[in-house]
């Protein structure tokens, strides 16, 4: 009797070499296809990704898994298809891995729809024509560096300067404001650094409605190279089943790139410029494509970028940049003087900043912002050496005027409540550039510049004392 094409005996594999996480496999029938999932070991607690088709019975894959106890002469099962990841509203508040399989304690996910991490993007007639503004309540982003739906912002910061305040923020604004769904997506995290952002996500109520994915550090590259595809496949579901808003939160793109160079050398190819894969950009770009918005519904990311050697040419920053259409830079120096967020407004942008997307007075008061605050920069060496009273009168109006505007710019945030005693506070648009309009025409100048530190709108400045 002939045997069945996908019978067991035609989807077993012998390995015949093994060099790291790199592993030949031959078949003798039915040579999987790329991506396609193969298991290894006793409890197939060994998975292994193809990569390559070497002939016609030979596939070279990467494993995503430690490779403890796995020999030449090996047996290894097809699956017959690629990595899967559970979708829909029971994901939500949960932790995975890059195998959908959950990391936080709790029951299993079992059942129910599993999808592909390998999707293609959308294609140019699905997606929205139109530019659109994401308000995050934060008055520092949403007037000087708007972040646009499914588009893409990067933040860029050191550690300690409030990255993972300013991501709590806004996951709880989007979900509150948009009824939307945050996905945080962790690559090459530190495992600390899990753990206690999931504590921070429990602690301040926003965890209900957020995913979070990780393919921590101590992982093999393979499996930290895939879990932005797997947090992608869960983020599409929300936006085109569900038609909701999604915020990605991706720390750090860099690390992305990162793994696939490992996977790209242990592959054994040459490598590109400055020793970076030379699949770089077709890389990054089917990762990025697929973070848009339709008519429908929005996927946007808010990704940590780090910049090796703060060298702005590496060809790994070159290719994120061209992808970015927001730039978010958060200052050590603003955070020392606690002016929070500690956004610097003069390095901040945003490429929809401008008056065919935001309007003419947006855009206008955006500017004159970054004007006056560009004056007091330059003339804060020479207060610092011969002091305000040998400004003239015009310079010191400006450098008021500024004052006010970087109090202003803070706010309290609710993730932030049990530490400060402050009530967070979710402002609109619109009341934050009435507030910034009005200081701008020095409304305020009469105030003390506590009076507009920490707070939501303007109206909430207290009225100066009379004399």
């Amino acid at each position: 009797m002939e045997k069945s094409k996908n019978s067991p005996e035609n989807l077993q594999g012998i390995v015949i070499a093994i060099r790291s996480s790199v592993i030949d496999i031959h078949f003798d029938e039915n040579l999987p296809r790329l991506y396609t999932q193969l298991q290894a070991g006793e409890d197939r607690e060994i998975v292994i990704e193809v990569a390559n088709h070497l002939d016609s019975h030979t596939v070279r894959g990467i494993a995503l898994t430690p490779i403890a106890g796995l020999a030449r002469g090996a047996r290894v099962t097809n699956t017959t298809q690629s990595l899967q990841v559970p979708v829909g509203e029971r994901t939500l508040g949960r932790v995975f891995n890059v195998f959908g399989q959950t990391i936080d304690g709790k029951e299993k996910i079992t059942g129910g729809e599993w999808r592909s991490i390998h999707q293609n993007s959308l294609s140019l007639k699905q997606r929205a024509t139109t530019s659109e503004i994401l308000e995050t309540g934060i008055k520092a982003i949403d007037v000087l560096a708007p972040l646009e739906k499914g588009g893409k912002a990067g933040l860029f910061g050191g550690a300690g300067v409030g990255k993972t305040v300013l991501i709590t923020e806004m996951i709880n604004n989007i979900v509150s404001q948009y009824e939307g769904v945050s996905i945080f997506c962790g690559v090459g995290e530190r495992n600390r650094e899990a753990e206690e952002l999931y504590r921070e996500m429990q602690a301040t109520g926003v965890l209900n409605n957020t995913i979070m994915l990780f393919g921590q550090m101590d992982e093999p590259p393979g499996a930290r190279f895939r879990v932005g595809h797997a947090a992608l496949t869960m983020a599409e579901y929300f936006r085109d089943d569900r038609k909701q808003d999604v915020l990605l939160l991706i720390d750090n793109i860099f690390r992305f790139i990162q793994a696939g160079q490992e996977v790209s050398g242990l592959m054994g190819r040459l490598p590109s410029r400055v020793g970076y894969q030379s699949t770089l950009g077709t890389e990054l770009a089917e990762l990025e494509e697929r973070i848009t918005n339709t008519a429908t519904g929005s996927i946007t990311s808010v990704q940590a970028v780090y910049v090796p050697a703060d060298d702005f040419t590496d060809p790994s920053a070159v290719c994120t940049f061209g992808h970015l259409s927001a730039s978010i830079v958060l200052s050590r120096k603003r955070s020392s003087e606690g002016l929070y967020p500690a956004i610097d407004p003069l390095r901040s942008s945003s490429k929809i900043l401008s008056p065919t997307v935001v309007g003419e007075r947006h855009y206008r008061i955006a500017q004159q912002i970054r004007n006056t605050l560009a004056s007091y920069e330059d003339l804060k060496d020479i207060i610092a050496m011969l002091g305000i009273e040998e400004l003239s009168q015009r310079d010191r109006v400006i450098v008021a005027r500024a004052r006010r505007l970087e109090r202003f710019l803070t706010q309290p945030f609710f993730s932030t409540e049990q530490f400060t005693g402050k009530k967070g506070k979710l402002v609109r648009l619109q009341d934050a550039l009435d507030g910034c309009d009005r200081i701008l025409h020095d409304e305020f100048a009469k105030y003390s510049e506590r009076s507009l530190y920490m707070l939501g709108t303007i109206e909430e400045a207290q009225e100066p004392v009379q004399e």
